[in-house]
């Protein structure tokens, strides 16, 4: 009969897996990606036994866990945020991103250079234009007068 040093009547596993007559553990689906670090600014000095958890809610709320991270935006600077996390969804794309100002807005971006690059494939008259060398500079100009604009009323 296997044991382990956890529990006589529990294995290792990523679910609560009884043990009978062998060691649970079950192995992570193919289109799974497993992820381990540390979400907590205490260090453990040994391992914690914890106990009376009786759902994800109460889990959450006692390791309380968060993460600092320091991301680089196009301009080589730091931009230092905390990503906290109270449910398993806040761990998703979304779920960071909606807590992130720095992620919202890189998302934002991203959006807008997809809508322009869709624009530049599909739009005939704007392919035209950009192929005749005066057409080229006059939006070009256009596009620049229009930065012009946006940064003045940003500085008011």
């Amino acid at each position: 009969m296997a044991t382990n040093r956890f529990s006589s009547s529990f294995g290792i596993g990523g679910n609560e897996v009884r043990v009978e007559g062998q060691e649970g553990m079950l192995e992570i689906q193919q289109n799974k990606t497993l992820i381990a670090q540390k979400l907590t600014t205490k260090t453990p000095t040994r391992p914690e036994i914890v106990t009376g958890l009786k759902n994800m809610d109460e889990v959450f709320e006692h390791f309380d866990p968060k993460v600092d991270l320091a991301f680089e935006d196009e301009k080589g600077q730091n931009v230092k945020e905390q990503l906290i996390f109270k449910n398993v969804g806040d761990f998703s794309l979304s779920g960071m991103t909606n807590q992130s100002p720095f992620l919202s807005d890189l998302q934002i971006k991203n959006e807008q250079y997809k809508k322009l690059i869709k624009q530049l494939k599909t739009n005939k008259i704007l392919k035209l234009a950009l192929q005749d060398p005066e057409a080229k500079n006059a939006i070009l100009d256009s596009i620049e007068s229009l930065i012009k604009e946006i940064e003045q009323s940003d500085k008011q």
